[in-house]
C-alpha cells in the first residue's frame, strides 16, 4: 500500500539561532492528514523552534519544509500558501493577541487573505462556534480571562481554516476544566477535518489524546504510536520524561495477571474503571 504525502513535513531540517549552538540537527518529522499528534521532550531541547519551522515561522538552515510534497519558497506567495494551510497557536496568547475585540482579532487572518466581507464574517462566526466563544465577539481582549485568551488565539487560527493546527503548550496555564474544554474543542475540530499536532510537557495528556508521538531528545527526534513510544523507559529517560502513570497502571495490572496480553493499556481513568468493571 502506497503511503499518502505528508500534509506538511521536514526533511533532514537544521535550525540554529544566530551566535548559538545547532537547536536542531537532520530533524525529519512528517504530519499526515487525520492525525492527532503529541510533541515531547525536555526544556529546551527545541520543541518550538522545531513548530516554529513547521508553520514557516523560522526558515530552516539546513534541509527543506514540504507541504503536499513540494518545497515551501519562503517569499509571500509561498507563506500564503503555507499560512492557508499550516496555523501555529504560540503557548502565550498574549503574543497573539492584538486587536481591540476577539471578533476583530479573530478576523485579521482572513482579512489578509483578502476574502470577501461575507466570507470573513463566516468565518468568524464558525471560529467564534468552535471555539465556544461566541458571546465574548464583542468583548475587549484585555478583559479576557487566561481561559479565554487561550481559546480566542486558537479561534484566531481556526478562522484561516487549516488543515493542519499547530499548538505549543496549548494546555498550559488551565485549571483541569479548561484543560477538558480544550480538549472537547480539539476533539471537535478533528471530526470536522483538522489535524492537530500539539507540544507538551504531559505525558498522561499526550498518551490519552495523541495517536502518535513525536519525542525530541539529544539523539534526535523519535516518532510513533503514542502508546508504543510513551512506554519506552529509555527513550523516556533522555528525553528527561517521566513514564505515563496508564503506562505503571498497566505493567501491574499484567503482573497482576489482570490485563491479558493482547488487550490494550488502558489509557484514561475511565478506561480503568471500565477495565476493572468487566475482571471484577
Amino acid at each position: 500500500m502506497t503511503t499518502p504525502t505528508p500534509v506538511v513535513e521536514l526533511v533532514g531540517a537544521g535550525f540554529a539561532y544566530e551566535d548559538g549552538p545547532a537547536v536542531l540537527t537532520d530533524v525529519s518529522f512528517a504530519v499526515h492528514e487525520g492525525r492527532a499528534v503529541a510533541l515531547l521532550g525536555r526544556n529546551g531541547g527545541g520543541k518550538t523552534t522545531l513548530l516554529r519551522l513547521l508553520s514557516g515561522g523560522l526558515r530552516c538552515g539546513s534541509g527543506a519544509l514540504l507541504l503536499d510534497g513540494a518545497e515551501v519558497a519562503h517569499d509571500r506567495k509561498g507563506l500564503t500558501r503555507l499560512r492557508t494551510s499550516v496555523q501555529l497557536v504560540v503557548q502565550d496568547p498574549d503574543d497573539q493577541l492584538f486587536a481591540a475585540s476577539v471578533a476583530q482579532d479573530v478576523s485579521f487572518g482572513p482579512m489578509n487573505l483578502g476574502l470577501p466581507e461575507d466570507e470573513v464574517r463566516l468565518r468568524v462566526t464558525e471560529a467564534l462556534e468552535a471555539l465556544d466563544i461566541t458571546a465574548l465577539a464583542d468583548r475587549p481582549t484585555h478583559l479576557l480571562s487566561y481561559g479565554q485568551r487561550k481559546r480566542a488565539a486558537i479561534a484566531g487560527a481556526v478562522a484561516m481554516r487549516p488543515r493542519v493546527l499547530i499548538m505549543d503548550e496549548p494546555t498550559a496555564g488551565l485549571d483541569p476544566h479548561g484543560q477538558e474544554r480544550l480538549l472537547e474543542t480539539l476533539e471537535r475540530l478533528r471530526a470536522a477535518g483538522t489535524t492537530v499536532v500539539m507540544a507538551t510537557h504531559d505525558v498522561d495528556l499526550a498518551l490519552r489524546w495523541a495517536d502518535e508521538a513525536a519525542v525530541l531528545s539529544p539523539a534526535g527526534l523519535r516518532t510513533g504510536p503514542a502508546a508504543d513510544l510513551l512506554a519506552d523507559d529509555a527513550l523516556l529517560d533522555a528525553a528527561r520524561l517521566r513514564r505515563p502513570w496508564a503506562v505503571s497502571v498497566g505493567r501491574l495490572l499484567r503482573s497482576q495477571g489482570l490485563l491479558p496480553e493482547g488487550v490494550p493499556t488502558p489509557r484514561t481513568a475511565e478506561d480503568l474503571d471500565a477495565l476493572l468493571d468487566r475482571v471484577g
